[in-house]
């Protein structure tokens, strides 16, 4: 194995400018990796050799000639299988799309990590539409977690956290309507940022444009941090974006973490005031929050003077399955996900009036967050109440309810609210199953909340490897 894999990407780009090795050797070695381990994990539903190299010898050309490109020219980034790449179809984990139609578009993202010179390493897999927090489809099967292959590694950017957690990309690019970046990032053990809703622009937006966010997934919060410099960028395509400003994320947290912890002010709640996490994912995160407080910040026990928001998280993402499926024909509708028409057939019975509805409670949901966020600077969580479970099925055994946000209470909050979150290795279960910490932060405010989880990450010092069964396979 060579020591191109895990390598971080400001390593890459740092490696390519001094011309100690080039990006058609990383790509070459990462691409090897992928073909021996994949069909262990089923990170990648799409692989091509032959043009992700093209994108690497250019690359290398333009560092012969001293003539890089962008923030990321040369780095290897495994795409969720929901953004158009004009070489690659697109199918959202789906039977029903027709692949032809989605060729010669780019999405925002991916057209701001061309202008950067990136090397596409392939598409990650995703569950049908990315509608549940475990990773499987009809057309791919089931993804596994790579700590635990009988286990699930989470959704729906389940695929693109396993090639993170494998070293087979240094970044990831995923969406996140409830969870889909971090709810895999803890479950996986690597880095999953969620930024503020508008910060990075998203096309086309789609039925649960409210709630998506674009973000990195990454094994370090600097890589997350330089991945938002470059997907950041505006695209007016994106209609709900917020008014863009030149800001240099990882710049805003190099050198100056410590410093910058010392000044905050974290509210940590274990429970949010209506959540029952596991003991040891509580112990693991409370422990990581006495780091914060030996880091000079001032750390109060406090729940945020809200209410559980899953009755009205279900009722606008239910709406938007149910809109999904309403454009299609019979015939189409049979090749969809069993529980996805149940789903849809619930939803079709929710009432104008009781939608409108929910939109005002959101509204004063999201007023309450914003009043708890004039008085602390953060809200440390856990990033999920459990560690990874069985690889396919949708919730784990004994879960009360049926739908997957009714296992995930810390994730789905803030899309209602559009506040930014990170989840960040915090430890393992005595099983080795990774635990999952949150960062939350004021609206905006992504810089703080990257410098907070790049001072815990760098004071922890966790060092998370392989595992074993890599080096036998």
């Amino acid at each position: 194995m060579n020591d191109f894999v895990g390598m971080t990407a400001l390593e890459l780009l740092r490696g390519y400018r001094a011309k100690t090795f080039s990006p058609v050797e990383v790509a070459e070695e990462l691409l090897n990796q992928i073909e021996r381990l994949n069909r262990h994990v089923n990170a990648f539903c799409l692989v091509d050799r032959e043009t992700s190299l093209a994108y690497a010898r250019e690359s290398e050309r333009r560092y012969m000639f001293d003539a890089a490109k962008g923030l990321l020219d040369g780095v290897p980034v495994a795409v969720k299988d929901v953004f158009y790449t004009p070489m690659w179809p697109t199918v959202f984990g789906s039977q029903v799309i027709d692949p032809e139609t989605t060729l010669g578009c780019a999405a925002p993202c991916i057209a701001a990590l061309q202008r950067h010179g990136y090397i596409p390493i392939g598409k990650t897999t995703l569950p049908e539409f990315g509608w549940k927090a475990v990773t499987d489809n009809a057309i791919d099967g089931i993804t596994r977690n790579p700590w635990d292959r009988d286990r699930t590694p989470g959704g729906s950017s389940g695929g693109a956290a396993v090639a993170i957690s494998l070293g087979l990309s240094p970044l990831a690019v995923g969406a996140d309507g409830g969870g889909s970046i971090r709810i895999p990032a803890s479950f996986c053990g690597v880095v999953g940022f969620k930024p503020s809703f508008g910060q990075v622009p998203h096309w086309p937006l789609g039925t649960f444009s409210s709630l998506m966010h674009v973000g990195p997934l990454a094994s370090t919060v600097e890589d997350c941090a330089l991945m938002m410099n470059v997907i950041s960028e505006p695209d007016y395509r994106d209609i709900r974006g917020i008014p863009r400003r030149k800001f240099d994320f990882l710049a805003a947290i190099g050198g100056r973490q410590v410093a910058g912890i010392k000044k905050l002010r974290i509210a940590y709640s274990p429970s949010l005031g209506y959540a029952n996490p596991d003991p040891i994912v509580e112990r693991s995160v409370s422990d990581s929050v006495m780091l914060f407080q030996e880091l000079g910040a001032d750390v109060v026990a406090v729940d945020p003077d809200i209410d559980d928001p899953s009755a009205a998280f279900g009722c606008l993402f239910c709406a938007g399955i149910a809109s999904i499926l309403r454009a299609m024909d019979s015939t189409r509708r049979q090749l969809v996900e069993p529980q996805l028409l149940e789903v849809a057939e619930q939803a079709d019975k929710i009432s104008l009036p009781d939608y409108l509805d929910v939109l005002k409670w959101r509204d004063n949901f999201v007023e309450r967050l914003q009043l708890f966020f004039l008085k602390y600077d953060l809200l440390v969580t856990p990033t999920l109440p459990i560690t990874a479970f069985a690889a396919g099925v949708n919730v784990p055994e004994n879960n009360p309810g049926s739908m997957w946000y009714s296992w995930t209470p810390y994730t789905y909050p803030f899309n209602l609210s559009g506040h930014p979150a990170i989840s960040l290795n915090c430890g393992f279960s005595k099983s080795g199953l990774p635990i999952g910490l949150q960062i939350v932060g004021r609206k905006y405010a992504d810089e703080i909340v990257l410098c907070a989880a790049a001072a815990l990450q760098s004071r922890q010092g966790l060092k998370v490897g392989l595992p074993d069964w890599v080096k036998t396979v």
